[in-house]
């Protein structure tokens, strides 16, 4: 019992301790902060005439009555398990800090025209890509007579 007890500690003390899980609480208070949770009004906003086409009979008051019924808080809850499994409670607390901080907080403000700049790049890197893949097959083929 007491070599299984030694090798317990040992296995212990070899693989350090678990780090303790996010806590919903504080998962959350990051998700406000770097503007997370408002991810699924940005959602709403974009599904929203999705669903108006494939369903172009109902009238406006009925959108706006499915509007009205969306609850984001259940979105957040649903995104909350994703930062659990992947970050820690140290992690969280890290990142508050961070996001509290005017370098934090100025990357927070800046984010959405980081992004959205981005995919303008993107989009033109890859008709760029596009249209060299498009020159190189053209060049393999016979020339028309």
């Amino acid at each position: 019992m007491k070599k299984l007890l030694a090798v317990v500690l040992s296995l212990g003390m070899a693989f350090g301790s678990v780090a303790e899980p996010a806590s919903k609480a504080s998962v959350e208070k990051l998700m406000v902060l770097t503007g997370a949770s408002d991810l699924g009004k940005q959602m709403m906003g974009q599904m929203l005439p999705a669903m108006q086409q494939m369903i172009p009979d109902a009238p406006p008051e009925f959108w706006k009555s499915v509007a009205e019924e969306v609850n984001i808080d259940e979105m957040v809850a649903l995104v909350v398990p994703v930062y659990q499994k992947h970050l820690s409670e140290e992690d969280i607390q890290d990142m508050l800090k961070f996001f509290n901080s005017p370098a934090g907080k100025k990357l927070i403000s800046a984010q959405p025209l980081i992004m959205q700049e981005s995919m303008m790049i993107g989009q033109q890197w890859g008709q760029q890509l596009f249209i060299r893949a498009k020159e190189k097959y053209d060049a393999t083929l016979p020339a028309a007579k």
